[in-house]
């Protein structure tokens, strides 16, 4: 009674027994100092003897005499295991015997026979109308080249497809992306699958129990002519020498068995890869009598068509993907949050016409690199000091003044060492949604793994309540109030940078890449002053990543060279 929580008055109200000999029982018998254990067993013995010397017995006091004993076998286990010598085999007979016959070796990588039916089922389950499309597309053509719309899950898609494939078939998958980072992407998929149908996957390249192996490369990868298998070439109007590249990647799906994959978002006209997708590719070079019309248009494509150079090409933008199935957007929301310059390129295929760009395409390309491997020597993404105690800069342009306004957008850059280094953006973030106080949050958060030397930051609209609270633990901060001289001096200075080859980020940072090819010029309202804007009519514009990158680059000295900058003069 004691031990079940009674106080020593109560029970000897409740026994009628003096309070004195009950306090000299418990101290007798050390009562507060029985372990948990000992507590159980007495409660146990207690009402296991109680039902025993009942006379007349029901069936329920069977039952609970069977349960005790199970109950005081199970503490008698414990009491042996707690001994000298004590294993598991005492607290689980079973355990003794797990060990007793020939043991399986486990094999690596392995996935049973109901676990590929899992996931083919999960796959068939879970693809939209548009992917089954694709599915079917690669049945029966070794070619498909699909132009898409952002976030309509095609990566996510064929990094299931290709898994699948490689179960079935035993047959090798490749993928390559702008940058190794980038084709880590089909790898977290992949995982994530395989974990659906319970199987485990580990390694790089991953190496089936069947043989089939699954390559996770970048374009700056040395030895790719050596794999073959089914490609995956990810985001390729993104990457830079496409024509090159392609020939390498064609090269290691040249056999029959081969199935070749090419799918991205649109980027510029002048990109090398846009005559691949149009078919003129084919047609260079060829006797007018060899050559073909393609008609690549959205009506032509939609449904996915194929072509007499043997690529089956698909067109689909987030209204088709809508249609057929997929349930991730708003349309309402997104033609608000997007101009329609934007809304046509991110979600409708459509490609943009850099000729007014002031960071044209084909300057953008050079600072795309494998991030992974080119920066190995100084950048670990995954620890806790990601570049030890170096000193980086950080720029961060506001959200707009309403909801509806821009993203934030925040970038991490790595300074050059010495004279005519290359500055390096390490990380990058478009904020949406959160109120001043969670921006400047996150801003403080940077300056939790970076040892912070620069914060340059835009203080128009919901810009200015963020300087504020950024003033609080980083007091030099540097403010910039957009005019037209202020902006141009931005634009400038990184035009400068980028047109010496002095900046990087990784490859597969398309969203980058096109914030910076969207800065246009324009003339202010008085029409006496050149400005620069990108796409809305707003004195900040919407690249908000671009101009983030330059609020952090005005930290560089530059040292007086003022060589490329007499380019964009000129342009201007």
């Amino acid at each position: 009674m004691y031990w079940g929580g009674l106080r020593i008055a109560r029970i000897a109200e409740m026994l009628d027994v003096a309070e004195t000999t009950l306090h000299s029982w418990k101290s007798r018998d050390k009562w507060d100092d029985a372990l948990a254990i000992e507590r159980v067993e007495g409660a146990l013995e207690a009402r296991m003897v109680l039902l025993i010397n009942k006379e007349l017995k029901e069936g329920k006091d069977f039952k609970e005499i069977d349960l005790l004993g199970r109950q005081i076998e199970r503490l008698a286990r414990v009491r042996r295991y707690e001994q000298p010598g004590g294993h598991e085999g005492d607290l689980n007979p079973k355990v003794a015997n797990r060990n007793s016959g020939e043991r399986k070796k486990k094999v690596k990588n392995e996935i049973s026979m109901e676990q590929a039916e899992k996931l083919r089922e999960i796959f068939m389950e879970e693809s939209f109308e548009y992917q089954k499309n694709w599915y079917r597309a690669g049945l029966t053509n070794r070619i498909r080249n699909i132009l898409k719309s952002r976030q309509i899950g095609a990566t996510f898609y064929f990094a299931r497809e290709a898994l699948l494939d490689a179960v079935e078939t035993g047959r090798n998958q490749i993928f390559l992306s702008a940058s190794k980072a980038q084709a880590h992407v089909f790898k977290h998929y992949i995982l994530q699958f395989a974990a659906a149908a319970e199987a485990e996957l580990t390694g790089d390249p991953i190496v089936l129990d069947n043989g089939a192996t699954l390559y996770f490369l970048g374009t700056n990868s040395r030895t790719a002519q050596s794999y073959h298998g089914n490609l995956y070439f990810d985001e390729y109007f993104w990457v830079h020498r496409f024509q090159e590249l392609r020939k390498v990647a064609s090269g290691m799906a040249m056999h029959k068995k081969w199935r070749q994959t090419y799918f991205s978002t649109p980027s510029s006209m002048s990109h090398e890869a846009y005559p691949f997708w149009t078919g003129d590719l084919f047609n260079r070079g060829r006797a007018k009598a060899d050559k073909f019309d393609f008609d690549v248009s959205h009506g032509a494509t939609t449904q996915g068509a194929l072509f007499q150079d043997g690529q089956w090409r698909n067109m689909i933008t987030v209204e088709d993907a809508l249609a057929r199935g997929c349930d991730l957007f708003d349309l309402d929301q997104l033609r608000l949050e997007y101009n329609q310059e934007e809304y046509d390129n991110l979600l409708m295929c459509q490609f943009i016409d850099d000729a007014k760009s002031i960071f044209p395409m084909r300057m953008m390309q050079p600072c795309m690199v494998d991030s992974w491997d080119v920066w190995a020597d100084v950048y670990k993404p995954f620890a806790t000091r990601p570049v030890g105690n170096r000193e980086v800069w950080v720029g961060y342009d506001p959200n707009g003044e309403d909801e509806n306004g821009d993203n934030a957008g925040l970038v991490v850059v790595l300074p050059a060492q010495g004279k005519g280094g290359k500055h390096r953006i390490i990380e990058k973030f478009q904020i949406r949604g959160l109120d001043y106080e969670a921006q400047a949050q996150r801003i403080y958060e940077i300056c939790q793994r970076y040892n912070v030397g620069h914060i340059g930051m835009d203080t128009t609209g919901i810009g200015s309540a963020v300087y504020q609270l950024v003033r609080k633990f980083f007091p030099a901060v540097k403010e910039y109030k957009y005019s037209p001289e202020v902006k141009g001096q931005l634009v400038n200075k990184t035009y400068n940078i980028i047109a010496k080859g002095r900046l990087e980020f990784d490859a597969g940072w398309s969203d980058l890449a096109s914030s910076f090819m969207a800065i246009r010029k324009q003339m202010t309202a008085s029409g006496r002053q050149v400005t620069y804007v990108a796409g809305r009519n707003k004195q900040t514009g919407h690249a908000d990543l671009a101009w983030a990158t330059m609020h952090a680059l005005d930290a560089d000295p530059l040292d007086g060279d003022q060589v490329a900058t007499a380019s964009i003069m000129e342009i201007c």
